[in-house]
């Protein structure tokens, strides 16, 4: 899992240790296992939402999958044909591997080895992602993260918009003890800042947890919490009983203004760690009309993204250059 990760933990800035007296801990409502799926022209995702947990519950986040981790034999990458988004942002944080973007606009670019790719569909855009021709022709490792983010109505409309978020610039930061790595790709944790600019206020983090440690996140009382395992056993929430995860598993945690994660002593994975997401944000709290890649708040508005689709006004796929 060659996800950025330092050299030397020690040196990162440190989460300051969280006294248990004045903070509300989170406890558990559920925890859930990801469906399996396939997406795209056919390559396998776990979906921890929606499903069990619902995208009220999720809000303001629409949709997750974890893409992979597979490894494919030479000739089988497989991405996904050209197709349009409206009303919301989607977030592809690359792990292992490599993805090719292009689209309408004349964006485009390589997402890989712990690079995240925000991109801002608003009003419109037709996109594709592909593994690059050399991981289609060596096969490899594959295993990244896209994440939806909804946009509240006056933003839905914005125009589409990009940041590519490199691998040195995400925000990394250690446990108290030094017994966790957190990689803060956006939001605000702990008074640090993650390079990811939200539109809508969300906090999003990937953390790889040692056997037997502990991580105490502070975290937003006005932001809802979920930790999804993307591999590794453990026990997430407070009280006398927390609640067990292991892969591909969501916890979704309930009121208070911290987060409690533990690895177990013994771990089984490619890097004998917990490897965890860590993500919440504020429900926007609006009504919600979807059919396929449209978001937007009303049926109406809806119909009229299909109708600006099919009359070209999301854009046109270019023509390859020969």
């Amino acid at each position: 899992m060659p996800a950025v990760t330092p050299s030397d933990i020690l040196v990162l800035p440190r989460i300051p240790r969280i006294d248990s007296a004045l903070a509300s801990e989170r406890h558990v409502l559920s925890v859930t296992t990801a469906v399996k799926t396939f997406e795209g022209e056919g390559f396998p995702v776990n979906r921890p939402f929606p499903g069990a947990v619902t995208m009220a519950q999720a809000d303001p986040f629409l949709l997750m999958d974890q893409m992979g981790e597979v490894e494919y034999a030479p000739g089988e990458p497989k991405g996904t044909p050209w197709h349009p988004h409206r009303g919301f942002e989607t977030v592809t944080y690359m792990i292992d591997g490599a993805m090719e973007h292009s689209d309408s606009i004349g964006g485009g670019g390589l997402i890989k080895d712990g690079s995240t790719q925000w991109m801002t569909a608003g009003d419109g855009i037709l996109h594709i992602e592909k593994p690059p021709e050399s991981l289609v022709a060596s096969g490899g490792l594959f295993h990244g993260v896209q994440l939806w983010v909804n946009l509240p109505r006056e933003l839905k409309r914005t125009p589409a918009q990009y940041q590519d978020i490199t691998a040195d610039s995400v925000k990394m930061l250690a446990s108290d003890d030094g017994g966790a790595l957190v990689r803060l790709i956006a939001g605000d944790l702990a008074g640090y800042e993650g390079p990811g600019q939200t539109r809508t206020p969300i906090t999003y983090a990937h953390a790889t947890v040692s056997p037997g440690a502990e991580l105490v996140l502070p975290w937003n009382p006005e932001f809802n919490a979920m930790v999804y395992v993307l591999t590794g056993q453990g026990e997430v929430g407070g009280g006398v009983h927390p609640a067990r995860i292991a892969d591909h598993q969501l916890a979704l945690f309930g009121q208070g203004d911290s987060i409690r994660v533990k690895a177990a002593a013994k771990q089984e994975g490619p890097t004998n760690a917990l490897e965890i997401l860590v993500l919440g944000g504020k429900p926007l709290r609006e009504p919600i009309a979807h059919y396929g890649p449209f978001v937007m708040n009303t049926r109406e508005e809806v119909i009229e993204a299909m109708e600006d689709f099919q009359k070209g006004r999301m854009g046109h796929v270019p023509i390859p250059h020969t």
